[in-house]
């Protein structure tokens, strides 16, 4: 019943359109982000949602898939047919990834997992401990090139279970799930995670110190480059990247976005405080947010990658 409670609530309120503030901080966003780009909210009402993606469906338009986490289900939205629950329970999902396969990977807190989502109803483990104990909650999923996953797992989906590892990990996992490795292990809350388009940079965000950290991928796992960006007001959350390399931060005040150096370039401001954000529509120049109880998008001028 709460399921179909949350889903009135959100298909009550109408679409609303805002015009997005958008804050230059460098000239060179103009290219980025119209300043008259409309902000739309494609669902309100909600609890508290994570983890875009977009799929690419053939023969459709697409939809956009994310997670609410405290409702225990994943939502489909799409332009044509609107939101709808989609998964349900979810594990409490948070972070959501196609994998090299195009199939469905979920950061599960609940269950504290990744899991391969096989169909809505179905869902296998991947991965669910470390060193003989269980993952905290893995919250956000990086692709490699390779087809090896790298996930980030913070306490906060745990919700009074006994913590059994003993720092907050980042973990590199083979493609085909099993024993991951950890690769770094000096995290206070390591949180979202996404790759260069390259693949040679590795970013992921530390939301209890609120900065970004970057880091070059070798054979041998991760060499720290140098602090990417300290992110004000609030700490950084889910990350994206656009094709030419520039970084989306969801912050306190919205999404910021920077240069491939680190450069603050602009802020796309927000309602609600955002927690996560992807690429997607017909040429990946819709930019989905993620916002506790709301989704949002903007269509910037730029593409991102899938």
């Amino acid at each position: 019943m709460k399921t179909l409670t949350t889903l009135v609530i959100s298909l009550l309120v109408p679409q609303l359109v805002f015009s997005a503030v958008i804050k230059p901080e460098d000239q060179s966003f103009v290219k980025v982000a119209n300043p008259d780009a409309k902000l739309d909210t494609l669902a309100t009402g909600l609890r508290f949602t994570e983890g875009p993606v977009w799929i690419a469906a053939e023969g459709s338009d697409g939809y956009l898939l994310f997670s609410d986490i405290p409702a225990d289900i994943i939502y489909r939205w799409s332009a044509g047919d609107g939101l709808s629950p989609w998964r349900s329970p979810s594990g409490k999902s948070n972070g959501l990834l196609l994998d090299s396969a195009g199939r469905l990977l979920a950061c599960e807190h609940g269950n504290r997992r990744v899991s391969l989502v096989l169909s809505p109803d179905s869902a296998v483990t991947l991965c669910g401990s470390y060193n003989g104990g269980k993952l905290n909650s893995p919250n956000d999923i990086a692709l490699d090139a390779d087809g090896s996953l790298w996930f980030t797992d913070p306490p906060y989906g745990l919700e009074g279970q006994k913590q059994e590892q003993p720092a907050q990990y980042v973990f590199h996992m083979p493609a085909g799930g099993g024993e991951p490795v950890v690769v770094a292990g000096d995290f206070y809350r390591p949180n979202g995670i996404v790759f260069s388009p390259d693949k040679k940079t590795l970013y992921i965000s530390d939301s209890g110190k609120r900065l970004v950290r970057s880091f070059s991928v070798t054979p041998d796992g991760l060499r720290e480059n140098d602090l990417f960006a300290e992110i004000s007001p609030g700490g950084p959350d889910g990350m994206c990247v656009d094709e030419s390399g520039r970084v989306y931060v969801t912050a306190g005040d919205g999404v910021q976005v920077f240069s491939p150096e680190g450069k603050l370039l602009g802020r796309i401001l927000t309602p609600q405080k955002p927690t996560n954000c992807c690429f997607g529509g017909k040429e990946y120049k819709t930019l989905f947010i993620t916002a506790r109880p709301d989704v949002y998008a903007v269509k910037l001028m730029v593409c991102g990658l899938p």
